[in-house]
């Protein structure tokens, strides 16, 4: 008789859960979000910050203005770009500037390098994750022959997903109540680069993401391709002149363009596209599907890189013979080229 009423009991307690499932006990909220509202951001006291109260998912705005010309069609994918490697982390250098390139956000950059200055017991004196900037406190480091501190700038990279990492050195000397334009002993600011570029490959697979660091400096990029008030494509590159024309010079050899001549000065480069000679090959079927794709190759184009202010420029190509191009060709050769510009 006991053994009946606990096999009842046991048939009744899985009718139970099963009544409860197909009633679904936990509630479907997968369409909540059509009844969210929009509140208004919290009001904080005059005499204190609100650095903290920010949206955490933000919609970037849009930043590629070009519209398709003429009837739709489905646009060819865009080419490999050539600068996408496996080195996760490279020190770049132009001049007597020298920075960390990292192909990686910099909401996941900013941690690490947070990461790194407490792994090596330095003191973080100051940071402002709107600016991008960590400052450490005075410290007597190795080698050093007094005590000195460091500034790292981080920056959103040229390319999406990919960021800066800029090092100012200052020894405890002379006027310290602001940062010098440049560091003080150019090669501590060298070694510490290094090692935290060393530090960042090192941990890159295990790195964390600040969402306040990647809604202050996440962007889309400092490249993009927009059209102007007639329609015409061209390149927005948000870099000063002198590491825009650098970034063009090496974009255009990375897009399988010839430089037959060049004029800084004016800004200008005379170039010839030559992709590589593959029948079965990625170029072959992008440029090589038909005869209008064909005459892109056999012209020779004028990059054209004008200053519209000090941190930003404007690239544009033309045929160098002064023939009008078609808008579609236009960015076809634009777009292989800002693929390749970091």
């Amino acid at each position: 008789m006991i053994q009946r009423c606990l096999a009842l009991l046991c048939v009744f307690s899985l009718s139970g859960c099963s009544w409860f499932s197909d009633q679904q006990f936990v509630r479907d909220r997968s369409d909540d979000y059509r009844k969210a509202r929009v509140e208004p951001k919290i009001k904080v006291p005059a005499h204190l910050e609100d650095d903290a109260l920010q949206d955490i998912y933000v919609i970037p705005p849009t930043t590629e203005t070009v519209t398709p010309t003429g009837n739709f069609e489905v646009p060819r994918p865009a080419p490999l770009v050539a600068q996408e490697s496996e080195e996760m982390v490279r020190i770049q250098r132009l001049g007597d500037e020298e920075w960390v390139l990292a192909a990686v956000a910099p909401g996941q950059l900013w941690p690490q390098v947070r990461s790194f200055l407490t792994s090596n017991n330095v003191q973080v004196a100051r940071v402002d994750a709107r600016a991008g900037l960590i400052e450490t406190g005075w410290f007597q480091g190795r080698d050093a022959r007094m005590s000195e501190r460091f500034q790292f700038r981080i920056e959103q990279g040229v390319q999406r997903n990919t960021s800066e990492l800029h090092v100012l050195q200052q020894y405890q000397a002379g006027d310290t109540n602001s940062w010098p334009e440049a560091s003080g002993d150019a090669e501590r600011s060298s070694e510490m680069l290094l090692a935290v570029a060393q530090y960042i490959a090192n941990s890159a697979e295990t790195a964390p993401v600040s969402m306040m660091a990647q809604q202050a400096m996440g962007e889309g990029g400092k490249v993009t391709l927009q059209e102007d008030a007639t329609g015409q494509p061209f390149i927005r590159l948000s870099l000063p002149f002198y590491r825009a024309w650098a970034s063009v010079d090496r974009g255009l050899r990375e897009s399988s363009f010839t430089i037959r001549d060049l004029d800084r000065s004016s800004g200008l480069f005379y170039v010839r596209f030559v992709p590589p000679e593959e029948d079965d090959g990625w170029f072959g079927w992008l440029f090589g599907g038909d005869e209008e794709d064909d005459l892109l190759t056999q012209q020779d184009y004028v990059v054209k890189v004008a200053e519209e202010n000090p941190d930003q420029v404007r690239i544009d190509m033309t045929r160098e013979d002064g023939v009008a191009m078609e808008r579609g060709q236009t960015q076809q050769l634009l777009g292989l080229l800002k693929g390749n510009i970091n």
